[in-house]
């Protein structure tokens, strides 16, 4: 073999470790949410099939319902892996537009179902029953990515930092009126993320969280109900077998789960000791099941998410910025969402609902979820390629 032949094969060698060494992080990014649905699912069923015994129904019934989401979900997550960016893109405002009659009928119309004092369900023919809110949070990402992204917005000048807070406040209210406070909160929480992410400058997003913080604060202690949630929170003594017994189970069941767990479907705070096991307080079940060994191999399964998603944006700052905040904005959804329940179920913060991605019993947060994982896999992808044509 000549020297030339030689240099070209060795070029051509290193190019495919190049190209296999991309690849990784794609194919670590499916296994990753692959083993996070499949154990999602396992858990549910271990958590939720006595509620369904116990209500008369068959005991797979929760995670047969939630199993349908996910066939559902993971199609759909496949279908945008084939859709060009630019539709994505051209997809913003047509979104926004969705998710903002979707929040109008769920409060205006006959439409919006309300369970336990909150608006927050649409049950609209033929399609199932869904919450808005969670539309809302992934067209906001899309729309965001876009604003702050196109060169051609700037050109609005004032209007390019106000278009974003006042979409942020008009869906925030939306979302408040519904009785979702913590959904609000999220939902503040991952825009401010993807506006700081898109360079957006401080000073206006530090003058919109001033202009909120007044009606913010007005709106949490307007209604007794979470006055006394809060008080509860703050003084755990004032009322263990009320508003703090939920908190106090969930911390009763970790306890037990010690190191090692007592096994999965062997729980006992699921038959009924624990309320809404299988919505939000499903790790508290996990943890008993499964013990620490179990809290921490979740743990490391998000943690490597959370990587991979925030590493693709950073790779994809410089040459595509709708990507890069698309991975923000879905990763820090995501994650923080993760953060918030693990919060909660550990009394870190006052009880309130804030699903665990994945795991809690809830059709449209896990399709939309599934959906959001389709298109960071997509810049995910994306990353490693541009990594591999710039090496």
């Amino acid at each position: 073999m000549s020297e030339r032949d030689y240099s070209d094969y060795y070029r051509q060698e290193n190019s495919e470790k190049d190209l296999q060494s991309g690849s990784l992080a794609p194919f670590t990014f499916i296994c990753v949410t692959v083993i996070l649905i499949l154990t999602g699912l396992l858990m549910l069923y271990s958590a939720s099939y006595a509620e369904a015994i116990s209500s008369g129904l068959d005991h797979y019934y929760f995670v047969l319902r939630q199993g349908i989401f996910a066939v559902l979900g993971i199609v759909c997550a496949v279908a945008v892996n084939f859709i060009p960016v630019k539709w994505i893109k051209l997809s913003a405002i047509p979104l926004v537009v969705i998710a903002l009659v979707s929040m109008l009928l769920t409060l205006f119309s006959p439409y919006g179902v309300t369970v336990m004092g909150a608006r927050r369900w649409l049950d609209l023919p033929v399609i199932p029953q869904f919450q808005p809110s969670e539309v809302v949070k992934l067209s906001m990402i899309i729309f965001l990515a876009w604003w702050l992204s196109s060169p051609s917005a700037r050109k609005y000048a004032g209007w390019y930092y106000l278009v974003p807070f006042l979409l942020i406040v008009l869906f925030t209210a939306l979302i408040l009126v519904q009785r979702a406070y913590t959904t609000g909160i999220h939902f503040l929480i991952l825009t401010v993320a993807v506006c700081i992410a898109g360079k957006l400058k401080l000073r206006y997003i530090a003058s919109g969280a001033a202009f909120l913080f007044v009606p913010g604060l007005f709106y949490m202690l307007s209604a007794s109900y979470r006055v006394r949630r809060i008080a509860s929170f703050l003084m755990p003594s004032l009322d263990p077998q009320g508003l703090n017994w939920q908190v106090n189970m969930s911390l009763s069941a970790i306890a037990e789960g010690g190191l090692t767990g007592k096994g999965i479907g062997n729980g006992s705070y699921k038959l009924g000791l624990l309320p809404e096991v299988q919505n939000d307080f499903i790790l508290s079940s996990i943890i008993e099941e499964t013990g620490l060994i179990g809290f921490f191999f979740i743990a490391l399964l998000f943690v490597l998410f959370a990587i991979l998603g925030f590493r693709a944006a950073g790779r994809l700052w410089k040459k595509d910025r709708f990507a890069s905040l698309m991975a923000t904005g879905i990763t820090v959804m995501i994650i923080t969402q993760v953060a918030l329940n693990i919060a909660v179920v550990t009394a870190l913060l006052p009880p309130t609902g804030i699903p665990l991605p994945f795991f809690s019993q809830g059709g449209t947060n896990l399709f939309i979820v599934i959906i959001e994982c389709g298109l960071l896999y997509r810049m995910i992808a994306l990353a490693a390629k541009r990594k591999d044509e710039d090496e």
